[in-house]
């Protein structure tokens, strides 16, 4: 039993003690959490030998005083002697703030040390403004929805990026968070994308979002679009009858199983022949967007299974989704981002040099589909 748990068993039948030992207990991990912080801006300790010499140093601090939950804190805030360092720990110009109750206690309680905290932050930042590679031969888009207090507690949406490279690596390219999922914010995303050096794409997978074929073109107007299947799947078991269900979902997986493209439209015609009297609009509905559906047939048979769907960006999701659940609900949308970040960031490292099911067999053709 650590003194904090102690002290605070000691407290537990008296709410003022409990209080006064929260605050203390937040007033010191938020001090670290700044010291942290400078730390990990200046790259070393303090009275290191390795920072002599650097042109930058630690300058003293100045006070101010947080509301908290728990009652007022005092917190030191550092200074460099250049004026370059700015902490991301408390918010700018506020006397109050709830945010730091929630992160710190939940972080503390997961034993992640302040300078572990307080080194996430600017890896993260960094992250989402590095340099990209200038060419992915798929990418997948999708968005998922994770809570997150502004004004109450909302579900917010996600939007996350992952591609596979020509040589079949794949990492997870960017992601941004909104409150829901909408084309401007699509839009955003892709062009932001492309500002940081991704000028090719050969093909993107998506789901049904309104208006994702248009910004895809406006963006990268030579990439091909692949609908996701398991969407479309999913989309008309939703507007059909419960009876039916099994029957539609395994004939319509027959579309995506056939050898060749043109297989692939008589199972598909086949399939609207059966159920377009029963079903006029959903069929109709699939008719629509035909051009979009066996896209992934021209491309090589081995790695026809990973482009026909986004399931391989699903399933990312579902790992972030179920390590946030414990959270129930992130405090600010930095706190998110972060948390987003740490779990892209180890996805990457993960896969990083790992070759895709498939692509390493026809990489030479797949790298022959760029300029």
């Amino acid at each position: 039993m650590n003194d904090f748990t102690k002290n605070m068993v000691q407290a537990l039948f008296n709410q003022d003690k409990i209080n006064d030992l929260l605050r203390k207990e937040l007033q010191q991990a938020v001090n670290d959490l700044l010291e942290a912080e400078l730390t990990a801006f200046l790259g070393y300790d303090p009275d290191a030998r390795n920072g002599w010499n650097t042109g930058n140093s630690r300058n003293g601090a100045y006070f101010r005083k947080i509301d908290t939950l728990f009652g007022s804190i005092e917190v030191q805030v550092p200074r460099d002697r250049n004026g370059m360092f700015h902490q991301h720990t408390l918010p700018d110009y506020k006397q109050h703030t709830d945010l730091l109750e929630d992160m710190v206690i939940k972080l503390y309680s997961k034993g992640v040390t302040t300078r572990e905290i307080a080194k996430m932050i600017p890896k993260v930042e960094a992250y989402h403004k590095r340099k990209l590679s200038d060419k992915f031969f798929c990418v997948y888009l999708d968005a998922t929805y994770i809570p997150l207090r502004r004004e109450t507690f909302e579900r917010e949406a996600v939007y996350i990026a992952i591609g596979i490279k020509p040589n079949g690596h794949k990492e997870v390219i960017d992601y941004c968070i909104a409150p829901s999922e909408n084309i401007e914010v699509w839009t955003e995303l892709l062009q932001n994308m492309k500002s940081r050096g991704l000028k090719q794409v050969e093909l993107f997978l998506s789901d049904g979002v309104v208006g994702m074929k248009t910004a895809l073109m406006q963006t990268y107007p030579k990439a091909h679009f692949q609908r996701c299947l398991v969407h479309v799947m999913r989309n008309i078991c939703a507007k059909v009858r419960v009876e039916d269900r099994e029957a539609i979902m395994n004939e319509f997986k027959q579309v995506h199983q056939q050898s060749n493209k043109q297989e692939g439209i008589t199972v598909l015609h086949s399939f609207y022949s059966k159920w377009q009297k029963a079903y006029k609009h959903a069929i109709q509905n699939v008719k629509d967007i035909e051009a979009d559906l066996l896209v992934f047939y021209n491309y090589p048979k081995q790695i026809r299974s990973s482009i026909y769907s986004t399931n391989m960006i699903e399933s990312f999701n579902k790992v972030v989704k179920r390590k946030a659940k414990p959270k129930a609900e992130f405090p600010t949308e930095q706190s998110l981002d972060t948390f987003i970040g740490i779990q892209v960031m180890s996805y990457n490292d993960r896969y990083f040099n790992r070759i895709h099911k498939g692509f390493g067999q026809v990489q030479d053709t797949l790298e022959s589909y760029f300029d």
